[in-house]
């Protein structure tokens, strides 16, 4: 055993963009949004790796992302952005370069996105995501609570968009409630916003 294996999983503020994009694309290209965004499955892992990476910089600016390591390997990330926060510049012109005939179903789901969106300040978890082969092991918790304990000590409130049913219930043990109204993709799966207001010190 290592030292790294003995002081478990550490947490530490990323600093590359691209590996935080590429880990995030690995464990969503698979998943119903994806399919819905990029029908052909040839095309989801690469064009996912550009989508990610270019909110994972954009997070690095204007938020707080986090990784989990393992062994001295990037075992999960989590991207957080502190809202309100500024749109990416040329965002829209530069999603319809690399994603092509996609290019639609990317900005209606930024559309919807932004329809549900809260408007008052809070931290939004825009992605949280576990390479594979490491869930289940409490990583995703781990790294919801590094910055849960922040925002409970500065009484700042979170929100999310679960993406399935089973992080839905992953979110909701960890304070998220429901909110009002699903987001419902056009003849796609839909998607599970969730608020979490910050929790009192423990006495």
């Amino acid at each position: 055993m290592t030292a790294a294996d003995a002081a478990g999983p550490v947490i530490s503020r990323m600093t590359d963009a691209e590996a935080t994009g590429h880990l995030i694309a690995e464990t969503f290209h698979v998943d119903a949004i994806t399919a819905w965004l990029v029908p052909r499955q040839e095309d989801r892992l690469p064009l996912q790796r550009r989508f990610f990476t270019m909110y994972a910089a954009h997070a690095m600016e204007h938020g707080d992302v986090y990784g989990i390591h393992e062994a001295g390997e990037l075992a999960g990330v989590a991207v957080w952005f502190t809202a309100p926060f500024p749109e990416i510049p040329g965002e829209r012109a530069e999603i319809d370069a690399f994603t092509g005939e996609n290019a639609g179903r990317y900005h209606i789901l930024g559309e919807l996105l932004e329809k549900h969106h809260p408007r008052e300040p809070h931290h939004y978890l825009n992605f949280i995501a576990l390479e594979r082969g490491r869930t289940g092991r409490g990583l995703g918790t781990m790294l919801l609570e590094e910055h849960h304990r922040r925002l409970d000590a500065e009484g700042v409130p979170a929100y999310l968009e679960a993406s399935s049913e089973s992080s839905r219930r992953l979110y909701l043990r960890h304070g998220y409630v429901d909110m009002p109204e699903l987001i419902r993709l056009p003849g796609g799966p839909v998607m599970y916003p969730m608020w979490r207001e910050p929790r009192p010190p423990a006495e």
